[in-house]
């Protein structure tokens, strides 16, 4: 098998991981709170990274009785980004998740631009321009769909949109941290400080409850999820270039959608859903477009770094 093919389905993993990880977080509202399925996913990324460290270098658990204030913060702020995410999943739903929290990859591409002075180019600021665009058409749509009840749809908005820009702020400390500390470090405190955030809110005795094997193996997969979409995903970037990784990444959302359509076509009624009328797929696709068109990379670059930034 060739590094090329061997890259595209490495990055097929991670979309795939990513797309069906919305429709798992909403199942997993069935039987636990928000606060405690992110307590649970942090637990267990922080406690699989440290093992790893243990094995590998323990050394650099030195880390801990001085770590740089910015690393700190970055933990919080991608806790944040897990929160916004998971609250909007609760209130809007998977599909509207998935379209609005691509606002953080937007912003921080646009910050790339003006504060890192990455090049920029007609092809990229368009696709910032498509993607504003295609936000005021969804925007409009699900809320002026969603009449009805528009605060627990406003609501739901209002914490994927902290939950996007939180991601960016995480993202751009992410970047310059990169330069200075481990990988290992990073994501040592990247999962232990919302681990410690979010202990104060978890519900213990609800999470272990006497679940059944089915409810055990979705919270398993929504707590591995996170590890094997990284996992896959950086060593999709070390076997293949960025753009044909970006514009399968990039796939994710739609992939959401075609399984929640086929869920509504057979009728399957794990969860509420409602199906998206057309103005809002068009939307979305505007949005999508704009995203690939902004942050993708040049053609022929290879992304080295096995630590790209985190998203759900």
């Amino acid at each position: 098998m060739s590094d090329s093919t061997k890259g595209i389905l490495l990055a097929s993993v991670a979309a795939l991981m990513w797309a069906v990880l919305a429709i798992a977080l909403k199942m997993a509202l069935n039987h636990i709170d928000s606060y405690t399925i992110v307590w649970w996913r942090f637990t267990v990324s922080f406690s699989l990274i440290l093992i790893i460290i243990l094995f590998k270098k323990p050394s650099s658990l030195k880390i801990i009785k001085k770590p740089p204030i910015m690393l700190v913060f970055a933990g919080m702020l991608l806790g944040f980004n897990f929160i916004g995410y998971q609250e909007g999943v609760h209130y809007s739903g998977p599909a509207v998740s998935q379209i609005i929290i691509q606002l953080g990859a937007i912003t921080f591409a646009l910050v790339g631009f003006l504060f890192f002075k990455e090049p920029a180019n007609k092809l990229k600021i368009s696709g910032f321009l498509l993607a504003l665009v295609g936000f005021g058409i969804f925007f409009y749509q699900q809320i002026n769909e969603t009449i009805d009840v528009p605060v627990n749809m406003k609501l739901g908005i209002i914490w994927l949109i902290i939950g996007g820009w939180t991601w960016t702020g995480y993202a751009v400390l992410n970047k310059i941290l990169s330069k200075k500390v481990t990988i290992l470090q990073i994501n040592l405190f990247l999962y232990g400080i919302p681990m410690l955030m979010f202990l104060p809110f978890a519900d213990f005795k609800t999470l272990f409850a006497p679940h059944t094997l089915g409810v055990w193996l979705l919270l398993i997969f929504v707590a591995l999820n996170t590890i094997i979409s990284y996992g896959s995903l950086s060593m999709a970037m070390k076997y293949t270039e960025a753009n044909k990784t970006g514009m399968i990444i990039i796939l994710n959302p739609v992939i959401t959608l075609i399984i929640l359509e086929v869920m509504l076509w057979l009728e399957v009624n794990w969860f509420e859903s409602h199906p998206m009328k057309l103005i809002a797929y068009i939307g979305a696709a505007l949005i999508l477009t704009g995203a690939f068109l902004a942050t993708g990379a040049k053609a022929g670059k290879r992304i080295t770094n096995s630590n790209p930034p985190n998203k759900l």
